[in-house]
């Protein structure tokens, strides 16, 4: 296996150089070419190990969601993942299940990781808590709000986006809405504020009922909603999980949308489309929110001592045949 002497050797130059070539130091144009022609040649392979002991960061960006089930986390991760590439930087990507302990545990890992960074989608009792300045490395919030609107984040505008939806089915004719939330993040808080602004200032009633991520609560939750005789005749369901877990529950139940029962949701994912009818949904710009945060970091790396920015995103209505007009 070459070492890195071997490489200096071949390309006539020290082993130093070769180093600062390695981490993208300061060296001439025609050096750099000949040492990465050294290495190539050689098939050298730098040990990641002993340039992390010797740097203080390791060109990657840990990458911590809630929930990589949710389609939105998906697509954001992608977004981050592609930027991240583009400026030479890889990802470590990891997985809450809105749990704080696993959260501290990922969190844990990246110090001992030596990250150049964070993007972080944070449970909702660290969105509250977390003190991202003690942390030893830059982090980016996405999805939800940190404390005190302290510390970068690149954000959904949540609440506008849920009275967006209920002022669309008002349009449509309908008055007796109801909305489903997740009990666990503070997105589905603000989209549930939202939700109760729009019907409040139709003089509405907002009956909602909160359920725990997955597609499975949504179902049984929506289940048992449509057995009640006073069942509602929308709903507003607040994120893609859960959207899946109520059609399963329409279908089962016999219903049709929207003649029985009028829907629409967040997240335009491909299967909205493509069931007939389509669903209503709001969808948000994941592609951005990546690329943003992952800009955002860069910048923070480039200037520690710059201020914080928050940047709220707004979300694109896409109605469909789900929430359509409602019939006397």
């Amino acid at each position: 296996m070459a070492k890195i002497k071997d490489v200096a050797e071949l390309a006539g130059v020290s082993v130093s150089t070769v180093s600062r070539v390695l981490c993208n130091g300061p060296v001439s144009d025609k050096v750099r070419k000949r040492v990465e022609a050294a290495m190539a040649k050689l098939d050298y392979r730098p040990n990641l190990a002993a340039r992390r002991l010797r740097s203080q960061h390791t060109d990657t960006i840990g990458l911590i969601v809630s929930d990589i089930r949710n389609p939105f986390f998906t697509a954001v991760s992608r977004a981050v993942e592609d930027e991240a590439y583009r400026n030479g930087m890889r990802v470590i990507l990891c997985n809450t299940d809105e749990n704080p302990e696993k959260e501290a545990m990922y969190l844990k890992l990246m110090r001992e990781e030596r990250v150049t960074g964070v993007i972080l989608a944070p449970t909702r009792h660290s969105a509250a808590a977390l003190d991202t300045e003690s942390l030893g490395f830059p982090v980016v919030m996405i999805d939800r709000t940190p404390a005190q609107g302290d510390g970068d984040a690149v954000v959904l505008d949540n609440r506008r986006a849920a009275a967006q939806l209920v002022e669309h089915l008002l349009a449509a004719g309908y008055r007796d809405i109801g909305g489903l939330f997740g009990n666990t993040s503070s997105t589905g808080a603000e989209r549930h504020a939202g939700f109760v602004d729009a019907l409040g200032s139709a003089g509405l009633p907002a009956p909602a009922r909160f359920v725990p991520p997955s597609v499975e609560a949504a179902e049984a939750a929506v289940s048992t909603w449509l057995a009640e005789p006073d069942r509602p005749r929308a709903l507003l369901i607040s994120n893609g999980i859960f959207l899946l877990g109520a059609v399963r529950a329409i279908k089962a139940a016999g219903l049709s949308l929207p003649h029985d029962l009028a829907l629409a949701g967040f997240d335009n994912e491909v299967w909205t489309g493509l069931i007939d009818p389509g669903l209503t949904v709001i969808e948000q710009p994941v592609d951005e929110i990546g690329r943003s945060a992952m800009a955002m970091l860069l910048a923070r790396l480039e200037d520690p001592a710059r201020s914080h920015r928050h940047v709220v995103l707004q979300g694109r209505l896409v109605p469909r045949g789900s929430s359509a007009p409602l019939r006397q």
